[in-house]
């Protein structure tokens, strides 16, 4: 098992609970929609390794070397401003294809936070899949329970922010969350609205590409629906 130092950063789709219908064909459309998202996401933060999709989640990390974590808060900050973008521009292809589900229509109501830490990790490899462990771990996925008061946002932990703050040029707020096993910490957010300097209106489906979406939705969804595949929600419970 080998260890290292890394920035951790998990990119959360809010509103997932409510958008999983128990309606079969919402549920199965409702499982590929958010597929498509994370996926989107993802490849919008190359820079980053995937660690897992957790449900609604993806996992992410950023191997730094230490003394050079400040250079990280803008590699943070610009990824979230992509994978932002990337997620609201599928989310919007899936609101417009013409499936009138809750599946499809409910996505509209889905939103993007990010949390970001940095500590030392144990890497796992089990598989040939990498596996992060150790109390830095434990405390990001923690802070996705907060008092934060917008939709969408960067969290990031006191330990990080420390390390580049005067690289955050967006508007700063702090909040003091209590995290289980931690107790109270610091953390400071940023609104992921403020972090794109000139933000470009998102472009309006065609019409081919909305019915290329509404089959996008009801092929790969089939599965999901003659109970051949398990749902994400499903998995994530377990």
């Amino acid at each position: 098992m080998d260890s290292g130092r890394a920035v951790l950063l998990i990119a959360d789709i809010g509103g997932y609970t409510d958008y999983m219908s128990s309606h079969r064909m919402s549920l199965a459309h409702a499982e590929v929609n958010t597929g498509r998202m994370l996926e989107r996401m993802i490849d919008a933060a190359p820079g980053f390794d995937l660690i897992e999709i957790e449900g609604d989640a993806a996992f992410l990390s950023l191997h730094v070397d230490e003394g050079e974590t400040d250079a990280s808060i803008p590699e943070i900050l610009d990824a979230a401003v992509a994978m932002h973008r990337a997620f609201h521009l599928e989310r919007q292809y899936v609101t417009a294809n013409l499936c009138p589900c809750k599946g499809c229509r409910g996505a509209a109501d889905l939103k993007l936070k990010f949390v970001a830490h940095v500590g030392e990790v144990a890497i796992q490899t089990i598989r040939d899949r990498i596996k992060l462990v150790g109390i830095d771990v434990i405390q990001v996925h923690r802070m996705l329970k907060n008092p934060v008061d917008i939709p969408e946002y960067v969290l990031l932990s006191e330990e990080l922010y420390r390390t580049g703050h005067d690289s955050v040029t967006a508007p700063v707020r702090e909040v003091s969350p209590d995290l289980e096993g931690f107790g109270t910490v610091r953390a400071y957010f940023v609104d992921v609205g403020d972090l794109e300097e000139t933000p470009q209106p998102l472009p309006s489906p065609s019409w081919p590409k909305r019915i290329g979406q509404t089959f996008a939705a009801v092929g790969p969804g089939l599965p999901y629906m003659l109970g051949m595949r398990d749902t994400r929600r499903a998995a994530s419970a377990q």
